[in-house]
């Protein structure tokens, strides 16, 4: 196995053109198990580096491509049409509200991108993946799925963190200003999913874990996975991710099956659920208190604090994202339920029945990207005002969950 910074297929041994395709640009070649890897190391902002995939791939010199991409992000990068085909009544009955929201907001960060630098974020790899396609190479997706790095990253952090980096997501689907330098820069070392994060994963060693090192090995042992048949191949990746695929690609051991089944892995929470188990043991011990010392009066009156605080702000949190009647008066009853089901969420059930009275159109669905960049939009695009709804009856109830519970807090030891 060895590493090679700075020498690309000859022109002597590929039989092509005496010009150097990759002259200029990063890139390192691995030689590993009678295959040898050219990993380019691309900007995902820069022309020049669309221009150097694109001659590369049409030098000749090899007889796969390999891209930093899932099926997913490809697929969103070829197919204009793949969020008016997505079901949003699935995607909140399956607890992937986060992860569409996450999606959203890298999406939005790109579109921003693009209009401020006029080239499509990702171009390069788009291309590699076309071009191939176009001269009958095989295309090999190499990077993970955006989901599981993104549910892997959280699983890092703590409660703390996780609340920054909803944030997060939350301004860049709101916010139109423009993309900073510092971002811009760090693209042009880079990795998307680094620079869509913004602050946290330069400053969260948790999140650098997931969304850089992690990748560099996955994609390392997507690599020997795929090797075959193809004994020169090319693979297109953000700059940043270089010297971690070269070094994972060269001295990992381990059976590419096993490693990739570890970092595909997400581990359900083995803790017992104290915080909740705490509310659901507090609520019904106080209601159960409340009946006995001061009779069905006072235990009556608890239970009706608790619907009034919890309920009010939950059916509130509905009415300001435009809910329909029926999802407000389903957000009302949920709210006060959900605090004691831990795997319940007042925000999916008010959800759930916005999307299902008010469907988001084919129209919606294409007109998502462009709506949630400007405040209105949100109320105006039925599946932006489903997630809106499902983020601020969610939100409405955890206020109420804490004012209601401090309200019973002090009527039990007033």
């Amino acid at each position: 196995m060895t590493i090679d910074d700075t020498a690309p297929p000859s022109p002597a041994e590929t039989g092509t053109v005496a010009a150097d395709p990759l002259h200029g640009q990063p890139h390192q070649v691995v030689e590993r198990d009678g295959v040898r890897y050219t990993l380019l190391g691309t900007a995902h902002v820069s022309r020049a580096s669309v221009d150097a995939v694109r001659a590369a791939v049409a030098s000749g010199a090899y007889d796969a491509v390999a891209v930093e991409l899932d099926p997913g992000r490809l697929q969103s990068m070829t197919d204009p049409d793949v969020l008016a085909r997505m079901d949003i009544v699935r995607v909140l009955r399956e607890g992937k509200t986060h992860l569409f929201a996450a999606n959203l907001a890298l999406s939005a960060y790109q579109r921003r991108l693009a209009e401020q630098l006029d080239v499509e974020p990702g171009a390069e790899l788009k291309a590699a993946v076309l071009d191939a396609r176009e001269r009958g190479l095989p295309v090999q997706l190499i990077d993970r799925e955006v989901g599981l790095t993104f549910r892997r990253a959280m699983q890092r952090l703590g409660w703390w963190g996780r609340a920054k980096t909803g944030a997060g997501i939350l301004v860049a689907m709101f916010g139109d200003e423009e993309v900073g330098d510092e971002e811009i820069e760090k693209l042009k070392q880079g990795d998307m999913l680094e620079a869509s994060f913004g602050e946290f994963a330069s400053h969260s060693p948790e999140l650098y874990e997931s969304v850089i090192a992690e990748r560099d090995r996955y994609m390392a042992a997507r690599l020997r996975q795929e090797a075959g048949a193809p004994r020169n191949v090319l693979a297109v990746v953000g700059a940043g991710h270089l010297p971690g695929l070269a070094r994972h690609l060269a001295a990992d051991t381990g059976a590419p099956a096993e490693i990739l089944g570890e970092l595909e892995t997400v581990k359900e929470k083995s803790r017992f659920p104290w915080m909740e188990a705490i509310i659901a043991t507090f609520l019904l011990g106080g209601f159960a208190w409340g009946f006995w010392q001061g009779g069905v009066d006072v235990g009556s009156d608890l239970i009706v604090q608790w619907v009034l605080a919890t309920g009010v702000l939950g059916a509130l949190g509905c009415a300001i994202a435009g809910g329909h009647p029926l999802s407000i008066l389903a957000a009302f009853i949920a709210s006060p339920l959900t605090p004691l089901h831990p795997a319940l969420a007042s925000g999916t059930v008010s959800a759930l029945v916005e999307a299902s009275l008010r469907k988001p159109t084919y129209a919606d669905f294409m007109a998502l990207r462009d709506d949630v960049q400007h405040l209105k939009g949100w109320w105006r695009n039925r599946v932006a005002r489903t997630l809106l709804n499902f983020f601020l009856t969610s939100l409405g109830t955890a206020i109420g969950v804490w004012t209601g519970g401090l309200r019973m807090l002090g009527k039990l030891i007033g």
